[in-house]
Formats: C-alpha cells, sequence, structure tokens
C-alpha cells in the first residue's frame, strides 16, 4: 500500500484542479503584477496641465498616458472640455468617441 501513496503513485497521480481554484490562482497571480502609480512632482503636473490648456485653446490635438495598474494607456486627441469641481477633462478621439479622464490618472501629456 504505501508504493501506491509514493513516487506518483496512484493518489499522487490523480490530482485535478478545480476550475474555481484555477481561477483563484490566476486572479492571485495577476494581482501580483499591479504597480503602483507614480507620483508627479509639481512642475510635472505644471507641465501637464498646460499641456491640456493649450489644447483646449486652440484645439489641438494632444497624446495623453493615463495610468492603468497592469500597462499605461496612450490616448490622443482633442480636449473640448474641462470640469474644475471634479479636475477631469473631456477628450474627444473621433467625433463620436470622446471620453472623460482624471487629470490626477494623467501621468504624460505632449502636443
Amino acid at each position: 500500500m504505501a508504493s501506491k501513496l509514493t513516487n506518483n503513485g496512484v493518489f499522487e497521480g490523480s490530482r485535478i484542479i478545480l476550475p474555481e481554484h484555477r481561477e483563484a490562482y490566476v486572479l492571485a497571480m495577476s494581482e501580483q503584477e499591479r504597480r503602483g502609480k507614480p507620483v508627479l512632482d509639481e512642475q510635472e503636473m505644471q507641465l501637464i496641465e498646460g499641456a491640456i490648456l493649450e489644447s483646449y485653446q486652440e484645439c489641438r490635438s494632444i497624446t495623453l498616458t493615463v495610468f492603468n495598474p497592469f500597462d499605461d494607456e496612450e490616448l490622443r486627441g482633442v480636449v473640448t472640455a474641462i470640469d474644475k469641481p471634479s479636475r477631469r477633462i473631456k477628450l474627444v478621439r473621433d467625433e463620436e468617441d470622446y471620453s472623460w479622464i482624471r487629470i490626477e490618472e494623467i501621468t504624460a501629456a505632449s502636443i
């Protein structure tokens, strides 16, 4: 009986993984890849806000790098509205495609 329990015997070789356990494992592994939000100094924030204001006033296209815990997103469009109380901007990419972006989530901006 001892030979079945050791050296890849019946019990050791018949391991299975339940779908729920696999999903939990994959979720735990993806959470380990999560990264923290970078801290921007005052000068960088002023440069970002200046580029946003220039895009808004002159209707110029801007490229924004938006923070994401797993991978940063680069969005390109024109700033059409600035919501000061909520500190967010409306970025129009196409005529029908737009998104509201919180200014705190922007890590880089270039015109």
